[in-house]
């Protein structure tokens, strides 16, 4: 039995014993160094997916196994209940990439970073008094008091746990997990009045993506987040910003909303994907900045979620955040946000200029891009009753090279921050063959 299961191919064991919760391609990935993954018949492939912008400085860099072996022989795990110089050095380095006073709370994927998100917000409108600027205290009402509802944007993405796609502004991600979390409030992205209209006493938070992913790469406007930080200060709420997927470098900066409108403050902010460059993290940060107790006295919003309040067993371990230190290291001491910056550049004009019939749009920021296709491509192409980003993936992996889909008219570039311009180039002619040949 156990000598045919060793000997299964790898299909046969995902159909047999792996719940069927992801439409994946068939492709068997072996193996990967820098931006080229094998699969296990020894055929190469370009990687401009990254795990979902997750292997932010490519496939083992042999810097990074270096340090993670070096710490797996001394300690891989300790409670949290104890203190590890790793994660507080990682904190530290966190906060110094953000420029501002806060502090950091380590968990396991970008899903539960947002979940603790919510409960930051939710614990701030139940046990603080956010007097808006020009209001007393004793001039609020009971319902501003403990102010609960959480607004987000459509299109946006938060992860699939139950608050999760409660949060998320895609339809298609709630059917069949009602009744939906209560406290989530969607208005339509980069709508400024629409988000004011939707200004209550029971709102706590704002929380958006800089820069949306999952829907296709839409970034915020400028204008957009100023004005948002604004409405936030009018209305004494918080501003959380979900940069899971857009931030750590993927857009030329470390925090994805400096690409956009550098001099925006936010709350707090969820990171993963690319923290630890493929090991699994995920990590909040919180602003220091004074709160009123409604049971009197003060507290930092940094140290709202005291002890008690919230916790993970695997969050944090001395492995992973000397792994994550290293890969921070590596992006900094390599000069990768000015390699994303200028290569998104290039590799955005690159695309524009093939000048297909075929693309409608290309969009994004840094190494986060997104192709939309044309709204009559399936016509075009002969993709039949199939989506066409789908379509397009499956021809660019008979080509030689890995794209993330996102909807059903756009694929995403998330490429290693480390890529050279030559990796990008032969980026650019895989697709446009793919695609003259298409037409």
């Amino acid at each position: 039995m156990n000598l045919i299961l060793e000997s299964a191919p790898t299909t046969e064991l995902f159909d047999s014993f792996v719940v069927p919760n992801y439409a994946r391609f068939p492709l068997m990935i072996e193996r990967g160094e820098g931006a080229w993954v094998w699969d296990e018949a020894g055929r190469k492939y370009l990687d401009f997916g990254a795990g979902i912008a997750v292997c932010s400085i490519g496939h083992c860099h042999p810097r990074v196994v270096e340090a993670m072996s070096r710490q797996l022989g001394l300690l891989v795990h300790a409670s949290n209940l104890y203190y590890t110089r790793p994660q507080g050095l990682l904190a530290r380095k966190l906060v110094e990439l953000v420029g501002l006073a806060g502090k950091i709370f380590f968990c396991n994927s970008g899903a539960e970073a947002n979940e603790a998100l919510y409960k930051l917000a939710r614990k701030f409108g139940n046990e603080t008094v956010p007097a808006p600027p020009g209001h007393t205290v004793g001039e609020l009402t009971e319902q501003q008091r403990s102010r609960r509802q959480i607004i987000t944007f459509t299109g946006s993405f938060h992860g699939r746990t139950l608050a999760g796609i409660a949060a998320t502004g895609q339809e298609k991600v709630k059917k069949g997990f009602e009744p939906m979390v209560e406290g989530f409030t969607h208005v339509p992205f980069n709508d400024a009045p629409a988000l004011l209209g939707a200004m209550d006493g029971d709102i706590a938070a704002v929380l958006l993506e800089p820069v949306q992913g999952e829907s296709g790469i839409h970034p915020a406007s400028a204008d957009f987040l100023r004005t948002v930080r604004s409405i936030c200060d009018d209305y004494g709420v918080l501003l959380m910003f979900d940069e899971v997927q857009c931030g750590l470098g993927r857009t030329g900066e470390w925090c994805g909303w400096r690409s956009i409108a550098p001099e925006v403050t936010p709350d707090a902010i969820s990171w993963a994907k690319g923290i630890a460059g493929g090991f699994p993290l995920g990590a909040i940060w919180v602003r220091d900045r004074p709160l009123t107790l409604k049971s009197g006295g003060t507290v930092s919003l940094a140290d709202l979620l005291g002890p008690g309040t919230h916790g993970t067993t695997f969050g944090g371990t001395p492995l992973v955040c000397a792994g994550a230190l290293e890969v921070l290291r590596i992006i900094e001491e390599e000069g990768l946000l000015e390699n994303a910056r200028r290569l998104g550049t290039y590799a955005k004009e690159a695309l524009i200029e093939l000048g297909s019939p075929l693309i409608a749009a290309v969009r994004g920021l840094g190494l986060m891009l997104g192709i939309e296709l044309v709204a009559d491509f399936a016509a075009r192409a002969g993709a039949g009753a199939r989506a066409p980003s789908l379509w397009l993936v499956d021809r660019l992996h008979e080509a030689g090279m890995l794209t993330i889909p996102a909807g059903t008219h756009t694929i995403r570039w998330l490429p290693p921050l480390n890529v050279t311009r030559e990796e990008v180039a032969q980026a650019v002619d895989i697709l446009a063959a793919v695609l003259e040949k298409a037409v």
